[in-house]
């Protein structure tokens, strides 16, 4: 393939302009009902896609958004650097010191919020491998729905928190802490997953591999953190204000990217350490991070989303009973094991349900997980939209019932 054509240039611009026009209307409408901006982007998406566009209009379609050739690759290249982007904001959000602080309750919480769901999803998956789509290797396809089920999503759940008033509580700290963890054991484990599907890959590659990946992560979080720590007052002492600060956070961002991808583990997951890392310095100016939030979360994570919606048709992909038992199965083990987490560690029955909502939300992490696994080959287009409307469905849902088991909150 060679570089873009003239004609080609404009029908990715136009493409990417439509994504980005048309999803912040979305959004903006969404807002108004209070809906989850990423749920305004996915149905731009299935409007733009062969769901909608491709079915009434398939020669625009085609146009804008290719399934082969250059354009449907440079707008893949766009796609991947989004989802790179998106994970290094979310560990932004991972402060290791609220983790520790919240102690028994976050350990609890997360542990019983994270097992009892990955150990429903892993079974069902185990033994109904035919319900649940499984057309590969029946232990990795097991282990990814153990980990989407058990996984939440961090951003819905702190924005969730705010608009209630909730989160700088004990129960908002409880709920955020142990999100914190699910996030980083869930994309562990993810990783490991992507590691076993390479071919012809021995026991000892993976091991090593492994290996690699915690000594990265150790070395990020001690070292490396210690190095920023050190770095980032004179970066936004002597650095012009904020493009210093953002195009070295960026910067560290991609490099740690690059070496989990040259590693065999995926890049999501190196943006994800480095995000941890910059985010959990005391030295990191809020609206240094602030910045990073908005540039990403306004521009690249549109275009991530809108996305969602172009790679599959979800009419023709969509399977009620499949949904139902995916969505059933999320809520179930989510709610059952948080809350029993939280009551062990000492809260009221209403409490540990409204603690239990709290990390049910699943949002942008989820279809995230579900994007990259449906990429890489491990589940197909029903499966993947079934995700998708059970992150949408649980983000939705989770607000109303923290409400319903909180009192003397607005």
């Amino acid at each position: 393939m060679g570089k873009l054509t003239h004609h080609e240039f404009i029908y990715f611009l136009t493409a990417l302009s439509a994504m980005l026009v048309l999803s912040r209307l979305a959004a903006e409408l969404g807002r108004l009902v209070k809906l989850p901006v990423v749920m305004g982007e996915i149905i731009i998406g299935i409007v733009l896609g062969p769901t909608i566009l491709g079915h009434f209009s398939p020669h625009w379609h085609n146009l804008l958004f290719p399934v082969f050739g250059n354009v449907s690759i440079a707008l893949d290249g766009i796609t991947r650097l989004s989802v790179v982007m998106l994970l290094f904001v979310a560990g932004l959000e991972v402060q290791i010191q609220m983790v520790i602080k919240q102690g028994k309750a976050a350990i609890y919480t997360s542990t019983l919020g994270m097992v009892i769901p990955f150990a429903i999803g892993f079974a069902a998956a185990w033994y109904y491998p035919e319900f649940f789509k499984s057309e590969k290797d029946k232990f990795l396809y097991s282990l990814f729905l153990g980990t989407a089920m058990s996984i939440s999503a961090l951003p819905v759940i702190a924005r969730i928190l705010m608009d209630m008033n909730l989160f700088k509580t004990k129960i908002g700290m409880v709920i955020i802490a142990s999100a914190m963890f699910n996030d980083l054991a869930g994309w562990l484990i993810f990783s490991l997953i992507m590691g076993l599907m390479g071919k012809g890959k021995s026991f000892e590659i993976i091991a090593l591999e492994m290996g690699f990946i915690l000594g990265f992560g150790l070395f990020m979080l001690t070292i490396g953190k210690k190095v920023i720590d050190m770095s980032l007052p004179w970066i936004q002492k002597k650095f012009s204000w904020p493009g210093g600060v953002l195009s070295l956070s960026l910067g560290l961002c991609f490099i740690c990217a690059a070496f989990t991808e040259s590693i065999g583990m995926h890049a999501v997951l190196g943006a994800f350490i480095a995000g941890i890392a910059i985010g959990d310095s005391v030295k990191l100016n809020e609206k240094a991070r602030e910045i990073i939030h908005q540039f990403v979360t306004n521009v690249f994570a549109p275009l991530f989303f809108v996305s969602i919606g172009l790679k599959l048709n979800f009419v023709t992909n969509f399977e009620f009973a499949l949904v139902l038992v995916v969505i059933l199965i999320a809520i179930i083990g989510k709610v059952t094991g948080a809350s029993l987490g939280a009551k062990l560690a000492g809260f009221t029955n209403r409490e540990s349900l409204a603690i239990g909502f709290g990390l049910n939300a699943r949002g942008a992490m989820e279809i995230i997980l579900g994007s990259l696994a449906l990429s890489a080959g491990l589940i197909n287009e029903k499966m993947f939209v079934a995700l998708v409307i059970m992150a949408i469905i649980t983000s939705l849902f989770s607000a109303p019932f923290i409400k319903l088991f909180v009192k003397n909150h607005d």
